[in-house]
């Protein structure tokens, strides 16, 4: 990679944004009006990927810190490339979550949860397809070796646990 490339910056345009409606215990990604032909056929799918900002750590001094001691896992100190801390040179946070519904008029898209902020700015939705985003044999680093391997038993461990996860 040359240097030129290296200083290249990019511009992003949110196409919405993070809603916490928790009165009924779910969540939306609202959907600003130029993009929501975007969520044609997006309920076809159980699972997407949702690309967020995460604005609330978009300050310089956070950009610039690159190691972290991990919550979950006392006594490490990873890089940030290592773990999903918000913190990084540039605060862009995914998440895969079930789909419970789209309403592309209204430009909504109702999630179980979501480890965003309210008014997270939210970058792109992609549908969740096994074939791209599995993968069937993984490690992981010896700290998460006892995580579970799918995202469905993931509450009985965290209950189970004390991992000091988003702490």
């Amino acid at each position: 990679m040359t240097e030129e490339t290296n200083s290249k910056t990019f511009q992003l345009h949110p196409i919405g944004r993070v809603v916490m409606d928790e009165s009924d215990g779910r969540c939306l990604l609202k959907i600003a009006p130029p993009y929501r032909e975007a969520l044609q056929q997006l309920d076809r799918f159980s699972h997407a990927m949702v690309f967020w900002w995460a604005h609330q750590m978009d300050i310089e001094d956070q950009r610039q810190i690159l190691s972290t001691d991990l919550p979950y896992a006392p006594g490490e100190k990873v890089g940030v490339f290592a773990c999903r801390a918000e913190y990084r040179p540039n605060p862009i946070a995914v998440t895969t979550l079930p789909v419970l519904a789209v309403d592309v008029e209204a430009g909504e898209v109702a999630l179980p949860w979501i480890d965003a902020y309210d008014g997270s700015p939210l970058l792109d939705i992609k549908p969740y397809i096994p074939i791209c985003d599995r993968i069937r044999e993984v490690h992981v680093a010896p700290w998460m070796a006892d995580w579970p391997m799918w995202m469905e038993d993931a509450p009985a461990y965290f209950a189970e646990h004390d991992t000091n996860f988003g702490d």
